[in-house]
């Protein structure tokens, strides 16, 4: 088995080069941008030394706290149907070391990242330093960053019970959100737009996605 010590540049180059080939091109990550940007970050940069031989794997990397870095699929096929524009200014929510924050520099204007975690920010932090258009926000996610706000994209990397109205607030009208969503204990990606008359999410695909604390549903109220 490989360790960290024994893996350079070369081969974790191979591993991207491979998780291109065999994750994204066959499972609909089709645009030619994410493509290219996910070719580009080195998704072992964003996580702990002693997990970044496990960086390139097709399921979800264990990070910390019982947090984890997103399978590269549901990443890529949320970027994919976010169809992001040069311009857009991000919300990401769900930053875990960084990583969807980096590509996402490389494909938008700006990016505000949003993480709870402190051990999880001591990763993304010095990792981001590299990417001058990314802002990495301490605080609740499903609070956000309402002082960039609104936004032209908001995505949530991994998977919620529920989407906080508080959040949509924050995405501007003919806004996109991407997310994963968590449904009778099976995880989908949804997408939805933000609208003068409401706003919804329609399903899309059934992927594995990390699931993200602080986002139970409401509890019905009963008397």
């Amino acid at each position: 088995m490989m360790t960290q010590a024994t893996i350079d540049t070369a081969d974790f180059t191979r591993m991207r080069e491979a998780m291109v080939a065999s994750q994204l091109r066959p499972n609909a990550v089709n645009d030619p941008r994410v493509v290219a940007a996910m070719a580009r970050v080195p998704r072992e940069a964003f996580l702990p030394a002693a997990q970044r031989s496990l960086a390139y794997r097709d399921t979800a990397v264990p990070i910390a706290h019982g947090r984890a870095q997103n399978t590269p699929i549901a990443t890529g096929k949320l970027l994919t149907r976010a169809e992001i524009r040069a311009s857009d200014r991000v919300l990401l929510v769900g930053a875990a070391g960084g990583y969807t924050a980096a590509v996402l520099a490389e494909l938008a204007a700006g990016v505000a990242a949003v993480e709870s975690d402190a051990a999880l920010l001591a990763i993304a932090r010095p990792a981001l330093s590299a990417y001058p258009n990314v802002q990495v926000v301490e605080g609740d996610l499903a609070t956000g960053s309402p002082a960039g706000a609104p936004y032209d994209l908001l995505v949530v990397d991994g998977a919620v019970e529920h989407l906080p109205e508080a959040l949509i607030e924050q995405v501007a009208l003919g806004g996109r959100v991407v997310t994963g969503l968590i449904d009778r204990g099976v995880t989908r990606l949804a997408t939805g737009v933000r609208t003068a008359g409401g706003f919804g999410l329609a399903a899309f695909s059934d992927v594995d996605c990390v699931a993200l604390p602080g986002f139970a549903r409401p509890k019905a109220f009963t008397f």
